[in-house]
């Protein structure tokens, strides 16, 4: 089954809403990506370290989750892996390095 995409349009009309529909964000890149740039908000479990990290998801289910890397490709396999576990997930399509482009230019780009 293929993982299900949002487009950084989509997510930013998302996260634009009442906070209460919002969806969690997880970002699954290493620690020096995410404190270069980062989406608000957003959990950092680094992809390599998900499935030993798994009891840290358990506060985002129930959630959408929108799982987010550099480029999207780290974040499919992290949204299947929460979709694995029975968690509603998407991957941002072209990740957070399309958002930058499309939703929001002040973020930095690397």
């Amino acid at each position: 089954m293929p993982v299900p995409e949002i487009t950084p349009a989509r997510l930013a009309e998302l996260l634009s809403g009442p906070a209460e529909s919002r969806p969690a964000l997880l970002d699954v890149r290493f620690p020096n990506e995410h404190a270069y740039v980062a989406l608000p908000d957003s959990v950092l479990i680094p992809l390599p370290e998900l499935d030993e990290r798994a009891e840290e998801l358990e506060p985002l289910r129930g959630r959408p989750v929108v799982v987010y890397c550099h480029h999207g490709v780290r974040s499919l396999s992290g949204a299947a892996y929460l979709m694995s576990l029975g968690m509603e997930a998407v991957s941002l399509r072209g990740g957070i390095d399309l958002y930058s482009l499309q939703v929001d230019p002040s973020l930095p780009r690397y």
